[in-house]
């Protein structure tokens, strides 16, 4: 794969590496992750490696036909695997609500909660909860889930004694967020690189945030936001000028979904990970924030008017 060769680097691990390297002798025998986005592409991915890990995974998505899918073909490899599928659409509030209720029917415990599921260019749209649909997506439906189950990872790191892990799957396209201005409250782009670099600026906010209230609060919780690379996925099928030829040769420039879900599967379960929360990570090592992505203020205006849009 182009570009990808190995190097040093503090975590032993590289771009090229893969989720299954970076995985490879970690026992997950006993933890119950939750995984959003888990019907396609590195979400799918990271279920079945957290699955051959021994991790019970519940999967969120929006497609049931699809999970299920995802879900036999993991069974087919792992027969003992421990998986459970729930619908959830987050660019609807209602959808989230739902499905938090049903997972806390099933009376599981949360270790891991993945935040990965998203959109990407999508022409303008609201969402039915009159939000643009990135930002609905992508950062207002996580942090609506996160809010709900929090608590219940709370309870379960003091019961089982085992530290939660809240992983937020970001972009370096939060980058491009600035150029325009930073106004949460009013997107309007007809093209969606904009709002869409902004709903990955705001989950690294949130992220950051939270793992600081938490902190505070001296949960046995960590919250890191990564970056998983270039990766050819369909989340880019709403990009139909470049989608084609993306997925033509991207195999030569950019990840696999094996080397993309690496750095989600290496901040959920390695142990290099233990303890450290507020990080931003990059081919499985910490990476330095941009600037506007460390305001604390910004992201103190986000999380107030993120919770008036949830309550």
């Amino acid at each position: 794969m182009w570009g990808l060769l190995r190097r040093r680097s503090p975590s032993g691990f590289s771009p090229s590496s893969t989720a299954e390297e970076v995985t490879a002798g970690i026992d997950g025998s006993g933890l119950v992750a939750l995984i959003t986005g888990a019907s396609s592409g590195i979400g799918a991915e990271t279920c079945r490696v957290l699955v051959m890990r021994g991790v019970h995974v519940v999967m969120g998505v929006r497609n049931l036909s699809a999970g299920a899918c995802v879900r036999d073909e993991i069974l087919k490899q792992v027969p003992s695997a421990k998986i459970d599928i729930l619908n959830l659409d987050l660019s609807s509030m209602s959808s989230v609500r739902r499905f938090a209720e049903n997972f806390k029917a099933l009376n599981l415990p949360l270790n891991i909660l993945i935040n990965n599921a998203g959109v990407c260019f999508v022409p303008f749209k609201l969402s039915e909860d009159g939000i643009e649909l990135h930002f609905a997506t992508n950062h207002v439906g996580h942090f609506l889930l996160t809010d709900l189950l929090i608590e219940k990872m709370k309870v379960t790191a003091i019961e089982s004694g085992k530290e939660g892990r809240v992983v937020m799957v970001a972009s370096v396209s939060y980058s491009f967020s600035y150029r325009g201005g930073i106004r949460f409250d009013k997107i309007n782009d007809e093209s969606g690189f904009l709002a869409y670099g902004q709903s990955k600026l705001a989950n690294i906010l949130h992220s950051n945030l939270l793992s600081s209230h938490l902190k505070e609060q001296d949960a046995k919780v960590i919250v890191n936001s990564l970056h998983p690379g270039a990766v050819a996925t369909n989340i880019l099928h709403h990009w139909c000028p470049l989608y084609g030829a993306i997925r033509a040769i991207g195999k030569y420039f950019v990840k696999g979904v094996e080397q993309g879900a690496a750095t989600v599967c290496y901040v959920a379960l390695h142990p290099q990970v233990a303890g450290v929360t507020g990080k931003y990570f990059s081919d499985c090592n910490i990476t330095e924030l941009k600037s506007h992505a460390l305001d604390r203020d910004l992201a103190k205006r986000l999380w107030d008017f993120s919770l008036s849009l949830i309550r």
